[in-house]
């Protein structure tokens, strides 16, 4: 994928790096988005058709409008599916995939890539939002264990009243899935709002002016498709 950044990409940009992105992991991506909009476009036209009053050209008319618009809705839909599940797939086992994850929340969440490390190459990343602190570890489970304990001491120590999360990326048992890491973070509850968000992330600078300057492992991140839905939205 490029490096470029997203939000700096025209509309027509973002969809082509978007689909070039999904055909790479999924060769057979372009006949996926014909057969849907064909489909979507057949049972479009089928409804209007049926459904609409009257009969004659003005019926057929908007029958036709009606069913392009159902294909097109169709067809984006599973572009955006297919585009984040080849996001994350290639994401998948290189360092710092969860923080490039995380990045994609929206407003209302800070994410701060890799606060802790060790030797081994095991991270811990930061996020602050309205389920307070918490704190994604990726990599070895065991030796993740230990260092995410020191984070959370060294955290309660400036924020007690703070709830405080621990996650683990990975498919072992009690680890999240990279795919499902946003949404699980994201229902994680609500405990703080703006003041108090504003507040803890004030304290928080306290912790960050201490920690020596980490390299951010790079790599490829799904916001060309968070980019795209605002474009479409008319951003």
């Amino acid at each position: 994928m490029s490096n470029v950044d997203p939000s700096e990409m025209s509309r027509r940009q973002q969809m082509v790096a978007t689909y070039r992105m999904a055909k790479q992991v999924y060769p057979r991506t372009g006949l996926l988005l014909l057969a849907t909009f064909l489909v979507g476009a057949g049972l479009g036209f089928l409804l209007f058709f049926f459904v609409l009053p009257g009969d004659g050209t003005l019926a057929l008319v908007f029958s036709i409008i009606g069913s392009v618009m159902v294909g097109l809705l169709a067809l984006v839909i599973v572009f955006g599916r297919r585009a984040q599940s080849a996001a994350y797939k290639q994401m998948e086992g290189t360092p710092g995939a969860g923080a490039r994850a995380l990045m994609t929340l929206r407003r209302g969440w800070k994410t701060d890539q890799v606060i802790a490390f060790n030797k081994q190459q095991d991270l811990v990343h930061r996020v602050v939002g309205p389920p307070g602190i918490v704190l994604v570890g990726e990599g070895n489970p065991n030796r993740l264990k230990q260092l995410l304990a020191n984070e959370e001491r060294r955290h309660a120590r400036v924020a007690s009243e703070v709830p405080i999360h621990t996650v683990i990326v990975g498919d072992g048992e009690g680890q999240v899935p990279l795919p499902r890491l946003v949404k699980h973070v994201t229902k994680l509850g609500r405990s703080l709002r703006g003041a108090e968000l504003t507040d803890v992330l004030g304290r928080l600078r306290a912790i960050d002016a201490s920690r020596p300057n980490i390299p951010i492992p790079k790599g490829p991140v799904p916001t060309s498709m968070k980019g795209m839905r605002g474009q479409m939205r008319g951003r």
